[in-house]
């Protein structure tokens, strides 16, 4: 078993990596940051590592290295990169880990299946966050709230490392949860992902993108695909932060879809992260987003099951063409999938 106080490596120091380690470092642990990025670690290695925004501003000494830089072996490993980059990343943090030690996926999508081959399942654990960061610049990410934050063991048992990592999280979410069943999160957070990469299809916000009336039937449409891929899964997502899986079952009535959407609206306007990383990805990052990794992987498995995913398949179809240069961030792109 991972010792309680052992050092924590934190591969992946965005907006979700570096935010964690940074109040784990305030908190007093001892972690040592990782990034591709060699001005983000030179920054953060000079200047210390800012946290911005409405929820918390400080700026914590940390340690940081590039992947290069790591020496060693850790027994808790948090890997935070995004979801395309799991199966790379986690090859090169395999020689760190140490032969009791663990992996904690603090991503969105199932990369826990992409780590557990790598390093065998028993030394993964699940890990759901919701809350809104930013990379701003080398050494500064912004905190736009809170959200839900979850952890669990993969195979639903409660062990003594789940409860250390569930104490850990709690010093920056109190409201933190442990899980049996990790999984209905993480298929969760997938439902309302699809969401947020229709909302990614234009330049609006993640709040004003969902509140558009005319495009309810794409929302619920992206929603029900996951709901019945997941079904079939033997899966019952979870709901957090206004998103209810219920609503997006095939079905459900109206006013549960909008009620759902109404919350999901005022959950992201109360949010000082107005639009998702995707949108940052296309729009001020000019990169590659986790749509393959996210959706793609969830059409993929519809075809396994037998479940037609039309709307999933047509948002990955327009992301890829944003970023290939061939759309438009625009209400006209988001128009296209009306008739997915």
């Amino acid at each position: 078993m991972a010792e309680v106080n052992s050092p924590i490596l934190v591969w992946g120091a965005g907006a979700i990596g570096g935010t964690l380690g940074a109040y784990w470092a305030r908190a007093g642990h001892d972690v040592l940051l990782v990034d591709q990025a060699a001005d983000h670690v030179e920054a953060m290695n000079r200047d210390g590592l800012a946290i911005e925004g409405p929820v918390e501003e400080f700026r914590q000494n940390v340690r940081a290295v590039t992947p290069d830089g790591v020496q060693g072996t850790f027994e808790r490993i948090v890997l935070a990169v995004k979801a395309h980059h799991t199966e790379s990343a986690t090859r090169q943090l395999l020689p760190h880990l140490a032969p009791n030690g663990y992996v904690l996926s603090a991503q969105n999508g199932l990369n826990e299946v992409v780590i557990g081959r790598i390093v065998g399942d028993e030394r993964v654990m699940g890990c759901f966050v919701n809350f809104g960061a930013d990379y701003m610049a080398p050494g500064r990410i912004m905190r736009g709230n809170r959200a839900a934050v979850v952890v669990g063991e993969l195979d639903g048992r409660i062990t003594p490392r789940a409860e250390a990592m569930h104490r850990l999280l709690q010093e920056f979410e109190p409201d933190a949860v442990l899980t049996p069943d990790i999984w209905s999160y993480l298929w969760g957070k997938l439902g309302y992902g699809a969401l947020l990469f229709a909302t990614a299809l234009t330049n609006e916000s993640i709040a004003d993108a969902l509140a558009s009336e005319r495009h309810r039937s794409v929302y619920r449409n992206l929603g029900q695909e996951v709901m019945q891929v997941a079904a079939k899964r033997g899966v019952k997502p979870m709901g957090f932060n206004g998103f209810d899986p219920a609503a997006f079952q095939p079905g459900a009535d109206e006013a549960a879809l909008q009620r759902s959407i109404d919350a999901m609206v005022a959950f992201n306007r109360g949010s000082a992260k107005s639009h998702s990383g995707i949108w940052r990805d296309l729009a001020v990052r000019k990169r590659k987003t986790e749509v393959d990794a996210q959706i793609g992987i969830i059409a993929e498995i519809g075809r396994e099951v037998g479940v037609p995913t039309p709307a999933l398949s047509k948002v990955v179809e327009l992301i890829h063409r944003i970023e290939d240069g061939e759309r438009p961030l625009a209400w006209s792109t988001l128009d296209e999938m009306l008739t997915a």
